[in-house]
């Protein structure tokens, strides 16, 4: 057997995903960025599905619960919050466990409005609210064609995985 002589870090990887209704009245936030549309979506706080499933994906990772742990649609002080407040909060969360992200690559299911004109800006704002670079944040858009409530127009979803590492080395 081979005797181990470098110090290593531990990498994680976890999985988030996150949908919600469409909604009038309400203004379209994915990850970070407001989109002109007719429709936003419906949630305790700003419903973006987006950085939902990347806190998620961060926080299963870590192994510490989920977003609903953290973050209740019980408690009042969440309500209408920014989803990058959460995702900061999420990477500060991470740093107290000695854990860092390495990259997230997601993808967003939505029939209408197209995205694909505001993914650089998204990935700007995910990457500066996580603290990591944009250039290790993938967004990714795809319609469900025509399919179920999401192809009907009346949903959004969102899949994440992130890799974190940890910020200590083990012998």
């Amino acid at each position: 057997m081979k005797k181990h002589t470098g110090q290593t870090a531990v990498l994680r990887v976890g999985f988030g995903y996150d949908i919600h209704r469409m909604t009038r009245g309400r203004k379209l936030v994915l990850g970070g960025v407001k989109i002109p549309f007719q429709s936003g979506l419906l949630g305790h706080s700003d419903g973006d599905v987006l950085l939902h499933a990347i806190c998620d994906a961060m926080l299963g990772a870590a192994a510490l619960g989920d977003i609903g742990h953290h973050f209740p649609n019980t408690n009042p002080k969440f309500r209408n919050i920014s989803s990058l407040k959460l995702l900061r909060a999420v990477s500060k969360l991470l740093a107290r466990n000695d854990l860092e992200l390495v990259n997230v690559d997601s993808t967003v299911v939505l029939e209408l409005p197209v995205i694909a004109p505001y993914v650089d800006r998204m990935k700007k704002s995910i990457g500066l609210a996580a603290g990591i670079p944009p250039v290790r944040v993938s967004v990714k858009a795809t319609t469900n064609e025509g399919l179920g409530a999401i192809g009907r127009g009346e949903g959004c979803a969102a899949y994440a995985v992130a890799l974190v590492r940890s910020t200590k080395t083990f012998v």
